[in-house]
């Protein structure tokens, strides 16, 4: 009897250190179990605010069609040099436009000092009519002066050509077929 006692009070210890390291052990696998647990849940977290910020497919594409190609880049033309370039575009155009309206306005003053000293030195009867020819003739080259600056600006006009031809040396005059017009 007595050592069946002392083989089962053997066994009683045996199974209370198993039991003491089932507890151990079971405590240990409850903690990483609600570690892990723990875990999942952040992992399902992070995965529905990646879901809600995440973009979509499409309108990534449709962003990237809107967005400049960065190798084309270098031919855009920037901004603020685009602006600086017209301003001084726009200020050399006032300067033409100023400098056409003292041209216009010196001729005016040129014409009116011609037609005063015409009038002054051609007093006589016998000179009336080259006066008044002379301002016909200035009045003629102003307006083709005008017409030329309004009108047509090719490099060449088709002009019919005075026949008959005269030397330029000494004025004689030359017989010489024109072609066309």
């Amino acid at each position: 009897d007595q050592e069946r006692l002392h083989y089962m009070e053997a066994t009683v210890v045996q199974i209370q250190r198993d039991c003491e390291k089932l507890n151990v052990i079971s405590g240990t696998l409850q903690k990483d179990s609600e570690q892990k647990q723990k875990d999942i849940e952040m992992l399902f977290q992070s995965l529905e605010k990646l879901q809600k910020e995440k973009a979509d497919e499409q309108d990534m594409l449709a962003v990237m069609d809107v967005k400049a190609d960065k190798a084309a880049l270098g031919s855009k033309v920037n901004c603020s040099q685009f602006e600086a370039n017209m301003e001084r575009l726009d200020e050399r155009m006032e300067d033409l436009q100023s400098q056409i309206s003292g041209q216009e306005q010196h001729w005016n003053e040129v014409q009116q000092q011609l037609s005063n000293a015409m009038e002054e030195k051609l007093d006589r009867l016998e000179l009336k009519t080259f006066s008044n020819q002379m301002e016909e003739m200035w009045k003629r080259s102003i307006n083709e002066l005008k017409n030329k600056t309004e009108g047509d600006t090719g490099a060449g006009i088709k002009k019919q050509l005075p026949v008959p031809f005269t030397c330029l040396s000494c004025d004689r005059m030359l017989t010489v077929q024109v072609p066309g017009q």
